[in-house]
This record gives C-alpha cells, sequence and structure tokens, in this order.
C-alpha cells in the first residue's frame, strides 16, 4: 500500500533489554482515523491530512450520534427485562457516532503493533520534510523507549481508538482488552505498564471501572499525563458553542476549520463526558457569561448574564436550536444532542466511582504554567449578543487558569487514586508529550536505568 512508503521509521533498541511492556494510549484527535467502504476499496486517511483537509472531513468524518446502534447487557438500567429463573438480564441501547456517508466505515490503523496510529498524526511525505510538530503526536516519546530498549511488537504497542465514541463504549473497551492481552502474550506474561495521554485517561479510567479483573490480570503501573479527570471548562464549553482548531498560526489555513470541527463535536459522546464535573468541588465553578442585550418599552439595555452548570447547558441548547448542516445537498439538523447528554452524565457517574485495583501503581503528570482557559464570556458591554444563537459564530473571551493550555491543573491533579506520584511541568497539553522533564520521570517509573538517576519521593514536584 502507499501508506507504507510512509511509515515513520525507528531503530529497534536493545534487543535484548529486560523491559516489560508498555502500551501507549492516545487522547482526543490522537488517532489517525481512515474512511473505508463498506463494500470494497482502498481506505484513505481523513484524520489528520493536510492536503484537502476540510474537504475530506465534512464528506467523510462528519457524523450523527445513533442511540440505538446496538445493546448490551447491565444491571442498573432497565429498558428490556427478560426474567429466566431468579436470574433478570437488564438489556440496555447503547449509541455510536455514526458518518453521514452511510456507504464508509471509519477505521483506525492497526499498522506497527497500533503505533502508526498514534505516531505522526499525518505520515505523508510533506508533513515530514517540514516537520509540522503539531502533528508529530506520540512520536518523541515511542523515539525515547525504542531507544531505552523497548522492542514494538513485543514491548511497545500503541491503542489509537475512535475518539468521536464514548470513553466507554463497548468497541473501545473491547480494543483495550485486545491490545493488553496481546502485550501481555507477546511479552512472555509479563504485566503491562500503561501511558496515556488526554482523554486517554478518562478511557482507562472507564475500563478499570467495567474490567477491574481485566485491569488488575494485565497491569502493573498506570501513568497518565494531562488527563481532565475532572474535565476541561474553557475548552470543552467553547468547543460545543464554536468549535475547535486543532492548530494554530499558517498551518491552520491549510487544516480544518473551526467550523467544521465544530459540526462534528456536537455529535461526539466523548466531548460531552469532559464537560466540567458539576460534583466536583472546584476552587471556583466553572462559568459561561454573556453580554446580553434587552429591549424594555423602547429603552435598551446592557446586561452581564452568568450561566453555571445547568444555566450552561440551557445555553447550548439555545444556541444550538437552529443549528445544521448541508451534506449531499440535504439539511441535517444538528442541535445540541440530549441523548449525548444523558450519556456522558451517566459516564461521569462511572468516572465518579472508579477505584484503582490493588496492586497497580499510578502516576500522574499535569501540565502547568499555561494560561488556560476556564471561564467563557461572549459580547462585551459595547457589542452585546441579542440571540443567544449569535455565540456560535463570536469569538470568545477567556478568563484563566493555570494548566496545560487546555486542562487546568486542578482538574489534572484531581484523579481520586492513591498516586505513588502527581508531578507539574511546565509545559503545554501535546509538548508534554516530547518534553525531555517528562521524559526522564517516565524512565524512572518505569525503572529504565539512566547514569544519573533523579531521586523523587511522593511529594509534588513543578519542573
Amino acid at each position: 500500500m502507499l501508506r507504507d512508503y510512509c511509515c515513520c521509521f525507528h531503530g529497534s533498541g536493545s534487543s535484548d533489554a529486560d523491559r516489560d511492556p508498555v502500551v501507549l494510549v492516545s487522547g482526543i484527535a490522537g488517532s489517525i482515523l481512515n474512511s473505508k467502504p463498506k463494500k470494497f476499496g482502498f481506505q484513505t486517511r481523513v484524520w489528520v491530512r493536510l492536503l484537502l483537509a476540510d474537504v475530506e472531513f465534512k464528506r467523510k468524518l462528519w457524523s450523527i450520534y445513533n442511540p440505538e446502534t446496538g445493546f448490551c447487557f447491565d444491571f442498573r438500567v432497565c429498558v428490556c427485562v427478560f426474567c429466566f429463573a431468579d436470574v433478570v438480564i437488564f438489556v440496555i441501547f447503547v449509541g455510536y457516532t455514526e458518518p453521514l456517508d452511510d456507504t464508509t466505515e471509519i477505521k483506525v490503523p492497526q499498522d506497527d503493533h497500533g503505533l502508526y496510529a498514534i505516531d505522526i498524526l499525518d505520515p505523508s511525505m510533506l508533513v515530514k520534510c517540514l516537520r509540522l510538530s503539531d502533528v508529530y503526536h506520540f512520536h518523541d516519546m515511542i523515539d525515547m523507549l525504542v531507544g531505552c530498549g523497548y522492542k514494538k511488537g513485543t514491548t511497545l504497542f500503541g491503542y489509537g481508538y475512535d475518539f468521536r465514541q464514548s470513553n466507554r463504549i463497548g468497541q473501545l473497551m473491547d480494543g483495550l482488552k485486545v491490545k493488553l492481552e496481546t502485550a501481555h502474550k507477546a511479552s512472555g506474561g509479563r504485566k503491562v505498564n500503561i501511558i496515556s495521554h488526554s482523554m486517554g485517561g478518562l478511557l482507562v479510567s472507564c475500563f478499570i471501572s467495567l474490567h477491574s479483573d481485566v485491569f488488575s490480570r494485565y497491569v502493573s503501573k498506570w501513568i497518565t499525563i494531562a488527563t481532565p479527570f475532572q474535565g476541561a471548562p474553557g475548552c470543552i464549553n467553547d468547543s460545543i458553542l464554536t468549535g475547535l482548531q486543532f492548530v494554530d498560526g499558517f498551518e491552520s489555513n491549510f487544516f480544518v476549520s473551526r467550523w467544521s470541527m465544530h459540526q462534528l463535536l456536537v455529535e461526539c459522546p466523548s466531548v460531552y463526558e469532559m464537560l466540567p464535573n458539576p460534583d466536583f468541588n472546584w476552587k471556583k465553578q466553572p462559568e459561561i457569561t454573556v453580554w446580553r442585550k434587552h429591549s424594555n418599552d423602547g429603552e435598551t439595555s446592557t446586561e452581564l448574564e452568568c450561566y453555571g452548570h445547568d444555566g450552561c447547558i440551557l445555553v447550548f441548547a439555545e444556541a444550538l436550536k437552529n443549528n445544521e448542516l448541508n451534506y449531499d445537498g440535504k439539511t441535517v439538523p444538528l442541535p445540541f444532542n440530549f441523548h449525548i447528554l444523558k450519556w456522558a452524565a451517566d459516564t461521569r457517574e462511572i468516572l465518579n466511582k472508579v477505584q484503582l485495583p490493588t496492586g497497580v501503581s499510578f502516576y500522574n503528570i499535569y501540565g502547568t504554567s499555561c494560561d488556560t482557559p476556564f471561564d467563557v464570556c461572549y459580547g462585551s458591554e459595547s457589542s452585546p449578543i441579542d440571540e443567544l444563537s449569535e455565540l456560535c459564530h463570536t469569538t470568545p473571551e477567556y478568563s484563566y487558569v493555570d494548566g496545560d493550555g487546555t486542562v487546568p491543573s486542578e482538574s489534572a491533579k484531581a484523579d481520586n487514586f492513591d498516586a505513588v506520584e502527581r508531578v507539574g511541568v511546565s509545559a503545554g497539553h501535546r509538548a508534554l508529550l516530547c518534553d525531555e522533564n517528562v521524559f526522564r520521570l517516565i524512565k524512572d517509573w518505569l525503572g529504565v536505568p539512566t547514569e544519573v538517576k533523579a531521586k523523587t519521593s511522593k511529594v509534588m514536584h513543578v519542573y
């Protein structure tokens, strides 16, 4: 395949190094996604790509959530009940986000033992020649681990997944289970060490809650980086209203537009699952504020309206009530999705109650020293908002807190686990994946011999 000419080549490292296997788990937008015809044909990379990025994204990746795609068995929520003697089986319907192009399906490439999909997200020759750092995802960490003696397919694996879906959906849970089993078997029965980034940490948390026995059987250590354990208030609230720009600067002109991304995100359960946790004791509750214009008896006034958690939901609903896209000549309504919100609320309950299995060591790296959006404000006193639908095409202003530029430190370090260490590193959200201080910590925690081993303790450090 043509893709073979674009694959990333790394050295093998030391073949006789004594290493426990490592599985790298990506976060939101951190995996290559391919579009594949359901009947026959070649796969086409639709995320990430620079050439024809927006066109292919809208044609192949724009999606809609189907709340009744499949079903699973559970003992908490009842949709249909079948009784056999003393056994009660609850059947619940689950939803997947599906492409609007119903002739295709989205696949994550499994080349290079899962590492290809999370390495360089656009592995074209142009990107490699220019070395566009924004799409060099786990690349540097893979290089570092290979240099430390980890061997692809034996002690080093990647887990990329369809990040549009819920973090607890069966497809993703089954995929991680298979990956852990594969790493365990390939390494000769050794326990696995997981390194997750961003939303990947929420996926791992869901896996622990739903498959604690499997996690205990296969996992020794879990290192998570920049995970929004309690949500990412500013970024997610604004993403639902106005979208997300994946790359900044000059490169953004060749990439997926902010609004094209928005029309995907409003149908992604994973995004709703990163809304700020209303049950978390924030130092200050996250808010959306809107400068509104009011008219009464011919008099016009301006007022700053503030919305907490419940109020934000009302803002989303009102702002998106007429949201729609045009696909293949048809108008597709895309209002705020309350089916997804309900599913995400149940996911939050799972995340709030997850407990780390005995015998698993947990380590948390979170970003610091970057201005990180927290509260979001639309309009201004001199240019107020008339109708809330205007929010979707308004440039917001943020109030900032300390964090990695995406996830507040307050959220990232609030994992509710008995951590061996929690360490703050001065770096941005994606930059943490190629930070030398992060690499030093990882090598130390994995037990990789170094010439000068840094002393660590259970006390938080900040680099």
